[in-house]
């Protein structure tokens, strides 16, 4: 093989290579993009209480929470929680600035228990809910 093609080759394997750490940065903040929003699907419930919101979401049978503060500041205890009757509750529990969650469950058609809260205040519990 000549130098020529042996150039052209290597200009083709830099070329693919370069395409595919841009489409891999591209991938890569469209997955950002759609968690840090919190949950897919449409919001189905706002529960509201004193120090947050846990906001509820449902998708193909999925349901997916997470709770907010009212005023973000220092790290305070957060927690959200997400239960499909029948099943354990799935928990985002710890030290947060501004969000708990999200946390998703299959529910399939079943009823789902959500529960919420921010800081040392009492937060929310919805019941079951989404029968």
């Amino acid at each position: 093989m000549d130098s020529g093609g042996i150039r052209r080759r290597l200009a083709l394997g830099a070329a693919v290579l370069a395409a595919a750490g841009t489409l891999g940065l591209v991938t890569a903040g469209a997955a950002q993009a759609d968690t840090a929003g919190g949950c897919a699907g449409r919001e189905v419930r706002t529960l509201p209480f004193g120090t947050g919101v846990t906001h509820v979401y449902k998708n193909n049978g999925y349901v997916c929470a997470i709770t907010v503060a009212r005023h973000p500041g220092p790290p305070q205890t957060m927690s959200v929680s997400v239960q499909a009757r029948g099943n354990r509750a799935v928990v985002d529990q710890g030290s947060y600035r501004h969000l708990a969650g999200p946390v998703t469950v299959h529910a399939g058609h079943r009823c789902v228990w959500i529960k919420g809260s921010v800081g040392q205040a009492p937060g929310v519990s919805s019941g079951w809910i989404l029968c």
